[in-house]
């Protein structure tokens, strides 16, 4: 399968594919952070004993989701390049990330701002203590502090992922002024097999050993130079993914068992490396080289993940175009969800084992009721990113999907 003998403008039903997989892999995720001993807005009081239990898994996807979705959307944004041009692009992805980014961050995050006081420092809260008072004190842009150590507000949470992916879009049609084509010989590039299991990580190692000692993780836009830089060259990846980089696609096919095997062989190394350092600081040298297999496990987690979704994928459905039409609301829903739900369930006293499948699923379900309502008033439905009803896919897309689609049985 070679994506740039398709039309550029095609949409591939594996990069919704990609979409849907991705968010059925963050509910839960978000869920786990409720009970791991990571940071987070609110937190179980079952922490302490479910944490050992839940923290090995939570690695799993912990390197790499995140850098999935910028590579998928980086491919994403090449179509629509491709389809509306640069400022058709701009003009697309400003109306869909940064109205509900405002709305969001007035509307959608504030429970999540209001429980974290209310479990933390419930003294702090605002007038009665309800959710209103704090509402209006959120929306004033109170000082909210205990000594040194304030409240952010007003705050994106994990709403971050939105205007990262504005800035990347729009460097990218500031930076191409025009559909990217090339001959046939540049997007085949004759390179050994393997080089796609070890080259496009290399980046990514030093920028983990470069900048991400100095410049943690800290989701502050201007200041958060080690997510940019990996998260910006996984866009830019993904875009190059639809022409100059298109062997890409065809490798992460080939070798999606490759690829799931050493990402699995990575995830036991870097579970027994945190395990055995729990207490204490690691040698140098080893922290180095533990960085670089978090940062090859990502990868090779990221290969794995595109080879099977072109497997899982292979054809258009109206069920897939309806459920990645749904994704956007429900991320910027879902986070919000998990931390009241986990409010509502916590005087319950279930154990775990029972308590957090009810999240995930009180999670979704109440994500997808909420797409289903709001999708049907326009003035909302802008404000959190729902298109409008979409109709069949043109004839010449389909027609491209099925070759693809085509393809991925050959190399199967």
């Amino acid at each position: 399968m070679n994506p740039s003998s398709l039309n550029d403008s095609a949409r591939l039903p594996y990069l919704d594919g990609l979409r849907v997989a991705a968010l059925l892999l963050l509910i839960p995720y978000h869920v786990g952070m409720y009970y791991v001993s990571w940071g987070w807005h609110v937190k179980s009081p079952l922490s302490a004993t479910v944490a050992p239990l839940v923290e090995p898994f939570m690695l799993l996807s912990s390197p790499w989701r995140l850098g999935l979705l910028f590579l998928v959307a980086g491919a994403a944004c090449q179509i629509l390049h491709a389809r509306q041009g640069g400022w058709g692009l701009l003009r697309e992805r400003s109306q869909r990330l940064l109205l509900p980014l405002l709305f969001g961050m007035a509307v959608v995050v504030v429970p999540q701002a209001y429980y974290e006081l209310k479990t933390q420092a419930p003294e702090l809260l605002p007038g009665n203590g309800g959710f209103l008072d704090f509402w209006a004190a959120y929306l004033g842009l109170a000082r909210i502090c205990k000594g040194d150590d304030c409240l952010d507000i007003p705050t994106w949470n994990h709403l971050w992922f939105l205007p990262y992916l504005w800035l990347y879009a729009a460097l990218a049609a500031a930076l191409v002024a025009r559909p990217l084509r090339l001959p046939a010989w540049a997007s085949r590039p004759q390179l050994p097999a393997w080089t796609w299991w070890l080259l496009p990580a290399l980046p990514l190692v030093l920028f983990r050993w470069l900048l991400m000692p100095w410049f943690p993780s800290s989701h502050d836009f201007f200041g958060d130079f080690y997510n940019h830089a990996q998260y910006g060259y996984l866009f830019a990846l993904g875009w190059a993914s639809r022409s100059v980089a298109a062997g890409l696609w065809p490798a992460a096919l080939r070798g999606r068992w490759l690829s799931l095997g050493l990402a699995l062989l990575a995830w036991a190394l870097l579970v027994r490396y945190f395990q055995a350092y729990a207490g204490e600081t690691p040698p140098a040298a080893l922290r180095q080289l533990m960085r670089a297999v978090w940062v090859l496990m990502a990868w090779w987690s990221i290969l794995a993940a595109c080879g099977w979704a072109q497997r899982a994928f292979r054809r258009d459905s109206p069920s897939l175009r309806a459920a990645a039409a749904a994704v956007f609301c429900v991320y910027v829903l879902h986070q919000t969800l998990i931390v009241v739900f986990s409010q509502w369930l916590a005087p319950l006293g279930w154990p775990a084992a029972l308590e957090a499948p009810a999240l995930v699923l009180l999670t979704l379900l109440g994500s997808l009721l909420g797409y289903a309502l709001l999708r049907r008033v326009p003035g909302l439905r802008v404000l959190l990113g729902i298109q409008a009803g979409k109709g069949a896919r043109p004839p010449v897309q389909a027609q491209e999907a099925a070759a693809c689609s085509a393809a991925a049985s050959r190399h199967s």
